[in-house]
């Protein structure tokens, strides 16, 4: 297969581009940064896709895309709702048309605020429930997944995530660096999901590549489940300081622009039933994670 990476700059994108060459069923992998690609550009998407799938035609396993490019940023989603849009929904739109015109796997990372989060104590969302999105950023990425499956219902699928951290800006490794700044950090154990490692996720997505079930959308999270509060005490334990220096608090004491999901636990058993691999407890990833480095500030 031909990997194409949209977004390869980001915490998914780099953990795909330093394990797919290591994938058996990888042969070539292109990583598309912002700078190489502008997908909110018709024609510049139209454009790579086809060289790429002229260049994957005689690979085995033809061309796979994978989009980890987003507008995360959810609080700044709010008031800039129609910039969001054209980067979490348009530019899917245009990868899925392109892909469904060369005959390409299409792997789109998606999220889980396309529900409201609002099942204080549960069960956890599945995907047959009805997507409700409570912000800007969610009604976003709920218009690129639906984009998706209609463009490209044969080869389109959109795997929805949470909590994610890797190389780059995330919780984990803010957690990290005030642990050394500050006698106590307070983290609000009000909200609950399951933190995902970027490098689990981006191994998901290549098994998902190589196994190749019918088209669908998928929930792929660490297993098991914690509040931001039980993550940053974990996060200080594993580097080796003492987690009673996080002390828990509530939502409210942290308003914000855009709502945050009190629960937004995810369902992988569709996953799982497909004959995709289990994930791994979200501890062991975390544990692994930490020891690794790569989600730790660089010295």
């Amino acid at each position: 297969m031909r990997l194409v990476v949209v977004g390869a700059g980001g915490q998914l994108g780099t953990e795909l581009r330093g394990i797919a060459p290591l994938h058996p069923a990888i042969s070539d992998v292109v990583a598309l940064t912002e700078r190489d690609l502008d997908i909110t550009n018709a024609d510049a998407v139209r454009g790579v896709i086809a060289r790429e799938a002229e260049a994957a035609a005689e690979t085995a396993g033809g061309l796979v895309i994978a989009n980890a490019a987003a507008w995360t940023n959810v609080d700044a989603a709010e008031e800039s709702e129609a910039a969001a849009f054209a980067v979490n929904a348009t530019a899917p739109a245009l990868l899925a048309a392109a892909a469904a015109q060369h005959n390409a796997l299409l792997l789109h990372v998606s999220t889980d605020y396309v529900f409201a989060g609002d099942r204080v104590g549960g069960p956890p969302y599945r995907v047959a429930d009805e997507p409700n999105p409570a912000t800007a950023y969610g009604r976003t990425k709920l218009a690129g997944e639906l984009a998706v499956r209609s463009l490209h219902a044969a080869g389109g699928h959109v795997v929805r995530t949470a909590w994610v951290y890797g190389p780059g800006n995330n919780f984990v490794r803010t957690m990290a660096r005030l642990a050394t700044q500050r006698d106590t950090v307070d983290v609000v154990d009000d909200q609950r999901g399951s933190p995902t490692w970027a490098r689990d996720l981006a191994a998901g997505l290549l098994t998902l590549a190589a196994i190749r079930p019918p088209a669908n959308t998928w929930h792929l999270t660490g297993a098991g489940d914690t509040t931001w509060y039980g993550l940053a005490r974990e996060v200080f334990r594993l580097t080796g300081h003492d987690p009673d220096r996080v002390k828990p608090t509530t939502t409210d004491k942290f308003p914000r622009p855009a709502p945050r999901p009190a629960y937004s636990v995810l369902d992988g058993s569709a996953w799982i039933d497909a004959g995709l691999p289990e994930p791994r407890p979200w501890l062991e990833s975390l544990t692994e994670a930490i020891a690794d480095g790569s989600v730790l500030d660089q010295a």
